[in-house]
């Protein structure tokens, strides 16, 4: 966006790109007092305020002031549409025009009310089994746009259910570890007591299994939870249906994850979607249940869901059902997710805005 005079062109600034301290700086540059930098942060990732008319405890003249030089790139929604099991897909547009969508997906029955986010608009890594992975990556999603998904769809679901979000999984459009700077700022705003004041333990975030990003995010010491999108327990088979793994096999993947684990305690989990005849066999969950062995872990069993053109097939019932009983068998701690919002394509693997 852009503020035009006859003599020059002021490009805006995004005013959410500011850090709390940058805010200071930038009100005692204005000659405004250092309380405004801490009203302004707190309509911005407290409230989620899109527009500085809102900051109502501002004076009229800082407000057009702000509005003169700076702009609040925030997310609108764009198509909202209910599954026939309560799932709810909300298709957003950008600023830039791009679109993306995230997932509602309410369990009243446990209590928990999950939105599934996105971290990039498309994605680069062409996973054979995900509509997503058909995309071309237009660009990473800035720390402000993610903020906006959980904001929106928590009014969402206050709206619909009567209840407010109690967790977040970076699992929607896009692989969150080629997005890192900007999905740890997002969680730092969305879990800081000055942001939404959410806990990093119901934070979930997944990656299809980058090792150097896995052990930077030891590193950096993060607290909230991580999940491997692993789909196969041998390189063969994860090789042909994820072309990452054969630069992040799974010797280096396990490697990453056990550094993960010793330097953070925090919960993992593997994702495992099971396609007929491929990677569901009793043979299969042998393989798995190796990898299992390293270190704690969850195994969550996914419902495949086909998608156009994809040579995969969902397991039957009765093979997922052996699957699990073998894992759960061997002491491993496994869970059956049946597919929600299939109806409206959005269950695992199937966003990819597809109007």
């Amino acid at each position: 966006m852009y503020f035009c005079s006859m003599s020059e062109v002021i490009v805006k600034q995004d005013i959410r790109k500011f850090s709390k301290e940058e805010l200071v700086d930038l009100f005692k540059q204005m000659n405004e007092p250092k309380f405004r930098a801490k009203q302004v942060y707190e309509w911005l990732w407290q409230k989620g305020v899109h527009d500085f008319d809102e900051m109502t405890n501002l004076s009229k003249k800082l407000r057009e002031r702000l509005n003169e030089q700076f702009v609040i790139n925030g997310i609108q929604i764009d198509k909202v549409q209910k599954s026939m099991d309560g799932t709810i897909k909300s298709r957003f547009r950008l600023h830039d025009g791009h679109l993306i969508e995230s997932v509602l997906i309410p369990v009243p029955s446990d209590n928990r009310y999950t939105v599934c986010v996105s971290s990039q608009v498309g994605c680069s890594l062409t996973c054979k089994f995900c509509a997503t992975g058909r995309m071309k990556r237009l660009r990473n999603l800035d720390a402000g746009e993610i903020y906006d998904q959980v904001v929106l769809v928590n009014r969402q679901a206050e709206e619909y259910y009567d209840h407010g979000l109690t967790n977040i999984v970076y699992m929607g459009m896009g692989e969150p570890l080629l997005a890192y700077k900007n999905v740890l700022e997002s969680v730092d705003k969305i879990t800081s007591p000055d942001g939404l004041g959410m806990s990093p333990r119901r934070i979930t975030v997944s990656t299809a299994g980058i090792a150097k990003m896995i052990k930077k995010l030891a590193d950096d010491e993060v607290r909230f939870n991580l999940a491997l999108s692993l789909h196969a327990a041998d390189d063969e088979k994860r090789n042909e249906i994820m072309p990452i793994n054969e630069q992040n096999n799974l010797e280096v993947l396990m490697d990453s994850l056990t550094y993960f684990h010793q330097k953070t305690h925090n919960k993992i989990s593997y994702e495992y979607i099971t396609f007929q005849d491929f990677n569901d066999s009793i043979e299969d969950a042998r393989n798995l249940v190796k990898l299992c062995k390293k270190f704690p872990v969850k195994v969550n069993i996914i419902e495949y869901n086909p998608i156009d053109g994809a040579p995969f097939l969902k397991s039957t019932e009765h093979r997922i059902d052996d699957f699990a009983r073998y894992l759960n068998d061997n002491r491993v701690t496994v869970t059956v997710r049946r597919s929600r919002g299939k109806d409206i394509d959005a269950a695992c693997g199937q966003l990819a805005n597809k109007e």
